[in-house]
């Protein structure tokens, strides 16, 4: 079976807005690293996508900066830099750290630690003489972190379980 009529139709014999019926293949993305695959929306497209395109450019820029570095010219050019930029150091007028204040002690104020505590009636129906894990009261109702089993809540101790559940009955009842 050979292609379609239409398909081997020159250009100018097709009607205008009708497809070649030529779809361009699919291109890995040259960039080093992606090398995705992808359909060209143009020709000579060498890479997937906008941010492909600029990190190329980038590399681009800075392999330039590395190969002129690398000549005489450049060299000596980047040696003047470091020689200026020694200069303006040497030229600075010194700091002032005799008469400097010393840096202000930081200051934990009254309410620091208080969207970290525990709301009053969480804490109300426990009983003092109750023998609870402090981890127990302190870690009521907070959510074992992601990928966690409950399984690692058993380590603060076996009353955790009932203390917890317990808490959990009175604030909902």
């Amino acid at each position: 079976m050979g292609p379609d009529e239409d398909s081997t139709l020159p250009a100018e014999d097709r009607e205008p807005g009708q497809p070649s019926g030529r779809r361009p293949r699919t291109r890995c993305c040259l960039l080093k690293g992606c090398e995705r695959r992808y359909c060209p929306q143009r020709a000579r497209q060498r890479y997937c996508s906008d941010e492909c395109r600029r990190a190329a450019r980038r590399w681009s820029r800075w392999k330039a900066q590395q190969s002129y570095r690398a000549t005489a010219v450049g060299k000596d050019k980047r040696n003047g830099q470091s020689r200026r930029y020694r200069q303006r150091v040497r030229n600075r007028p010194p700091a002032e750290s005799e008469e400097a204040v010393p840096e202000a002690a930081r200051v934990i104020t009254h309410n620091f630690f208080r969207p970290l505590l525990r709301p009053a009636r969480l804490l109300r129906g426990i009983r003092p003489a109750a023998a609870l894990a402090p981890p127990a009261v302190l870690f009521a109702r907070v959510p074992a972190r992601p990928g966690t089993s409950l399984a690692t809540r058993a380590a603060l101790g076996p009353r955790y379980a009932a203390a917890m559940e317990d808490l959990s009955n009175r604030a909902h009842g």
